[in-house]
C-alpha cells in the first residue's frame, strides 16, 4: 500500500508518496516521469513522512539548506540507486557535470570509462526531485540540459540555492 500528499511549492504542485514510512516518490505534478498509475493507486493520508517533507520542503524554498533529509526509500537498479547515492553527496548550491558523475561510476566499478548519456538516464530517473539533487547535474560544456521537471524549474533551484546560472546555457531537447 502506497500513500500520497500534495505539497504545493512555489514552482509548481508537487505529490509525495510513501510506503508509510519513508518518501518514495517526491514529483513536480508535470514532471516528464510522474509516477501516474502509483500516484492513482496511492490513498490519500496525513502521515509524519509527509509533514517533514513538507517541513524540508519550505526550509529549502524559504532559501535554506534544510539539512538532514526525512527517511527515503529508493526503488531502482543497482546502477541507478548508485548514481542517486553520488547525486545525494552534491553539495547545496554546488554542481557537477554528468561526465564526471560518469567518471566516478566507472572508479567505483573498477571500469576505464562510463557512459555519461547511461548516467544521464539514471539521473532523469530520479524519484525524489531536489532531495535528490538532480537539478544539480549540468553538461560538461555548461549547458543547463535535462530536468524531468522543466529546465525552468531547474535553473530556479540552482539559483534559489545561490549558485550563478548566468554561467550556464539552456539546451532545449
Amino acid at each position: 500500500m502506497f500513500f500520497k500528499n500534495r505539497y504545493a511549492s512555489p514552482l509548481g504542485e508537487m505529490i509525495m508518496l510513501s510506503d508509510g514510512e519513508s518518501l518514495t516518490n517526491l514529483n513536480f505534478i508535470d514532471d516528464k516521469f510522474y509516477p501516474a498509475a502509483l500516484a492513482a493507486q496511492s490513498q490519500e493520508a496525513h502521515l509524519p513522512v509527509f509533514d517533514a517533507a513538507a517541513k524540508w520542503l519550505d526550509v529549502y524554498f524559504a532559501g535554506n539548506n534544510p539539512g538532514a533529509l526525512p527517511p527515503l526509500s529508493l526503488q531502482g537498479s543497482a546502477f541507478s540507486l548508485q548514481v542517486w547515492r553520488l547525486l545525494a553527496q552534491i553539495p547545496y548550491g554546488g554542481v557537477v557535470t554528468y561526465k564526471e558523475l560518469a567518471q566516478k561510476i566507472a572508479a567505483q566499478r573498477g571500469l576505464t570509462a562510463m557512459s555519461a548519456q547511461a548516467v544521464g538516464g539514471a539521473v532523469g530517473h530520479n524519484p525524489v526531485c531536489i532531495m535528490v539533487p538532480c537539478h544539480r547535474v549540468v553538461g560538461t560544456n555548461g549547458s543547463l540540459t535535462g530536468y524531468a521537471g522543466g529546465l525552468w524549474r531547474k535553473e530556479r533551484l540552482l539559483q534559489l540555492e545561490g549558485f550563478a546560472v548566468q554561467n550556464l546555457f539552456a539546451v532545449s531537447r
